[in-house]
């Protein structure tokens, strides 16, 4: 199995931190908007959506809070900024490759805080494709359970996973999109709880630095992006 990425693991930890839960609402009813504008907002017909549902019942969202984002990205009510999604891309200082997926009403806005964040740590943003084809689109999922790493091997052995990595825990199944929600029902059938179950930017190949601080100083950008309102989330190729 490929490399674990550190970052998603502290990423995912910090995702639950009841400090950010303010932020982390805000984040996911943008997605939940998004998600029922672009497919409708039946949660049966619309698989992103039901997904991101899923994401919001994991932190407790309120039923009302997302009742609320649906009908918005369905019309059907008024007000709420009109939100783009769009990828950005760019290097961490130490030549660690970064990609920013955001939700924004304001591209020139959102731009200027991501550049500024990339500047002031010494990396810099790069132009569209020149980060992206180190990374694939997948399928990702997050859980708990007793089963080990070699045990949720053999139990999908007979599923489109790609890659297993188990730490602190928590493991996380990576799988080509089409086949996220299969995947997902075959893990709650052996039992194991899902965190969460989403699309992410999986690197194809991993890098590692050697230093601490130069590593250190790579996760202090990698936080600092994802705590702007308009990122969603933030994937880098750095190996544990």
């Amino acid at each position: 199995m490929s490399g674990h990425s550190k970052w998603s693991t502290i990423k995912h930890k910090k995702a639950k931190e009841d400090s950010k839960r303010g932020k982390i609402f805000t984040k996911i009813i943008r997605e939940i908007t998004v998600a029922a504008k672009e497919g409708g907002g039946d949660i049966n017909g619309n698989a992103r959506l039901r997904l991101v549902v899923e994401k919001a019942k994991g932190v407790n969202m309120p039923q009302d809070n997302i009742t609320r984002a649906i009908k918005k990205g369905c019309g059907e009510l008024d007000g709420g900024a009109q939100y783009e999604a769009t990828t950005y891309e760019g290097y961490a200082p130490h030549g660690v490759a970064i990609m920013v997926d955001v939700l924004t009403d304001n591209k020139n806005r959102t731009v200027s805080d991501i550049r500024h964040l990339f500047t002031k740590s010494g990396g810099n943003m790069a132009e569209n494709g020149a980060v992206g084809w180190m990374f694939e689109r997948k399928g990702v999922i997050h859980a708990t359970g007793k089963l080990s790493e070699d045990e949720l091997l053999e139990k999908l052995l007979d599923y489109s996973v790609d890659d297993i990595q188990c730490e602190d825990d928590i493991c996380s199944i990576t799988c080509p999109i089409s086949e996220l929600e299969t995947v997902k029902k075959a893990l709650e059938t052996l039992g194991c709880g899902i965190e969460s179950a989403q699309l992410e930017w999986v690197a194809k190949t991993t890098t590692s630095l050697d230093n601490e601080e130069h590593e250190e100083a790579v996760y202090k950008l990698l936080e600092a992006l994802e705590d702007l309102d308009d990122v969603q989330n933030v994937f880098a190729n750095l190996k544990s």
